[in-house]
């Protein structure tokens, strides 16, 4: 019987042998292997963690000694050695989520996948196990060396460092990669310490030879491998850089040896105060198509052929949003040397390789710093260049004070760049970019961009990057690019015309990919009798002017956009109508204000009410009941929509 089937519970691991830990590894990996090539999700990072998580369920009792993930990506081994271990739903409605998630397991304890946070997470648990007499239980923080490159982790150690009267331990999985490789002054410091020549001569040559001298060999190895952490932390320097934060440093040692990751775990956890252990692994091991793929080792995939690492059942067809932009933004690029490109360590994910290619120093990657990044390009722009700052939309939100008071307050011209804007799906509640819209409207001055399909998004790429007087932003969602969908009319102030309408009966605004649904529904509406006009904004903050004019002449607006609802566009466009003396009702639709679980975008949409049958059959069924003329001179038995919809809105 294989023995991961065996492993209901962590504690399972207490009969196994060493060499039985092993082969438990290998299964995982074949395991991870199988399952996620057929759903997506995490491979590299969860392969590269196999013997490092089988070490730590070894010597910690989880959840009793709770472990905190940074981010969680890489949380699978841990799941499956937590008793879950149906991965056929994962990352889809009703499966397993791809981040740790405490509805699922009480071994699961920090849900959020933001880098950089899980030291502050294990900072405050340590001290409350401490303070409520619970001392003799140990906190177990696993973080990335591409999280050290974010400036939260050393907030952290810098505040653990002032109470060494705790059961914490570190866990640097130290792979030189956080999506791609890890970048700036601590990613070089610790590649220094993974090359160094004494390491490796260490590591590989007594492993070879006391190996081959059998278990009585590695036993004397484990012992050799004990007594070097002393040695090779002063060649490398790493026991002075921690222990200038009075924190006890043990390592480098091999991540996937497990004798000695289980033996240095148990030195840790017998010290008695906050204990980092440094474990150098790597990304994608033991499956060759990942170690072969440079860029990310797999660190995220679709569905792909396990024996060859190749996605299966690709659409083709249109290209993704993320490759629209990053083909203009090299054009912007030619035309203009003064555009700079910056990310915060996902160069490749946001779509700035191919400017990189092309314009090598024009672009700076500042690592899991997204405040950092939008402060510095403010600076960039006071020196007189055009940042164009990459970011996924929901890492936006850990910058909204450098975007308010370093580049806003400023006047400075810096364009943001949003992917993954709006419902995503798969990855869960803290990868939805459904705050944007609602975060950044707030910022005096902003300009913020919808693009409805390809031709649109690069249209206000060359547009935004005009204006040097403030804040611009451009986000878009992700998977491929929506179809053109051309505008039958554009007005003075830029807003499209999808759909006109000779009854003007409800102005639908459709944000973004969001027009497309607009424009079915007013199709929809048509059917029964309704005249609709659509536009689609392209701008939607500050809201235009003509919107202004066209809901005074209209009956009901509607808005749609895939943010939250509560404080969106729809909310915005309310307001200025009301500013403005216009007092036709407003429906915002939007997202709720909720966290969202993982599953399809399609599955998200409907069930808030953003599919174009549900939002046609809202707006027949608010005015049923009473004749008023509709388009074409046709009559239906509904009230004068005017009315109506004042009479909602009062009540509100």
């Amino acid at each position: 019987m294989p023995l991961l089937s065996s492993i209901n519970g962590p504690r399972d691991l207490d009969a196994l042998s060493t060499d039985q830990l092993e082969e438990l590894a290998a299964e995982i990996r074949g395991f991870l292997v199988e399952n996620v090539s057929r759903t997506g999700g995490h491979l590299g990072p969860n392969l590269g963690v196999v013997e490092l998580t089988i070490a730590l369920h070894r010597v910690f009792d989880s959840p009793a000694d709770p472990f905190i993930f940074d981010t969680g990506h890489q949380s699978y081994v841990h799941k499956l050695l937590t008793g879950r271990q149906d991965f056929s739903g994962l990352r889809s409605r009703g499966g397993l989520a791809g981040y740790p998630q405490r509805a699922e397991s009480p071994h699961d304890v920090v849900e959020s996948s933001h880098a950089s946070s899980s030291l502050s997470w294990a900072d405050g648990v340590s001290r409350a196990l401490t303070r409520t007499g619970r001392k003799d239980r140990h906190v177990v923080a696993v973080v990335g060396d591409g999280s050290l490159t974010g400036g939260m982790t050393w907030e952290a150690l810098n505040n653990i460092s002032d109470d060494n009267d705790r059961n914490l331990v570190i866990v640097v999985n130290d792979n030189g990669r956080s999506y791609a490789p890890t970048i700036g002054g601590m990613a070089r410091y610790l590649n220094r310490v993974r090359t160094a020549e004494a390491y490796r001569n260490l590591r590989h040559g007594s492993d070879t030879f006391f190996r081959k001298l059998g278990p009585a060999g590695r036993a004397v190895y484990r012992g050799v491998r004990g007594g070097a952490h002393g040695f090779l932390s002063r060649f490398t320097n790493n026991a002075a850089l921690y222990s200038n934060l009075d924190i006890k440093y043990l390592g480098p040692v091999d991540g996937h040896d497990l004798p000695s990751l289980i033996e240095t775990l148990e030195l840790a956890k017998t010290y008695g105060a906050p204990v980092i252990v440094h474990a150098i692994t790597e990304k994608g091991r033991g499956y060759q198509p990942a170690l072969d793929d440079e860029a990310d080792a797999f660190h995220a995939v679709g569905k792909i052929d396990p024996a060859t690492g190749k996605t299966v059942g690709s659409s083709g067809g249109a290209p993704a949003w993320t490759d629209v932009f990053a083909s203009e933004l090299v054009t912007v690029g030619e035309h203009r040397d003064d555009i700079i490109a910056m990310t915060a360590a996902m160069l490749r994910p946001t779509g700035l390789l191919p400017f990189a290619q092309r314009f090598p120093d024009r672009v700076y990657d500042v690592g899991i710093a997204e405040q950092h990044a939008v402060a510095s390009a403010a600076g960039l722009a006071f020196g007189g260049l055009h940042p164009v700052v990459a970011i996924y939309a929901t890492f936006m939100n850990r910058a909204f004070d450098q975007v308010l008071m370093d580049v806003a307050l400023h006047r400075a011209g810096v364009t943001f760049v949003l992917d993954r804007a709006g419902v995503t799906g798969p990855d869960g509640p803290s990868h939805h970019g459904i705050w944007d819209l609602a975060m950044l409207q707030l910022v005096p001055h902003i300009r913020i961009a919808a693009p409805r399909d390809e031709a649109r998004l690069r249209e206000a790429l060359h547009e935004a990057v005009l204006v040097d007087d403030a804040p611009t932003v451009i986000r878009f969602p992700k998977g491929p690019v929506s179809p053109e969908l051309p505008a039958v009319e554009r007005l003075d102030d830029g807003v499209d015309v999808l759909v006109r309408s000779d009854a003007q009966d409800v102005l639908v605004v459709g944000i973004g990919p969001m027009a497309h649904t607009a424009v079915e529904v007013a199709r929809r509406l048509r059917a029964q009798g309704i005249g609709a006009t659509v536009v689609d904004p392209r701008w939607v903050i500050p809201v235009q002017p003509s919107i202004v004019e066209l809901a005074a002449s209209h009956r009901l607006v509607i808005t749609i956009e895939d943010g939250i609802r509560v404080g969106g566009i729809g909310t915005r466009v309310r307001q200025v109508l009301r500013e403005a003396g216009v007092d036709t009702a407003v429906d915002e639709l939007g997202v709720p204000d909720e966290f969202i679980d993982h599953a399809s975008r399609e599955e998200i949409l409907e069930d808030a009410g953003l599919m174009p049958a549900k939002i046609a059959q809202d707006v027949v069924s608010q005015v049923l009941g009473t004749r008023i003329p509709v388009a074409r001179g046709a009559t239906s038995e509904i009230p004068a929509l005017s009315d109506f919809a004042r009479s909602r809105d009062d009540l509100r």
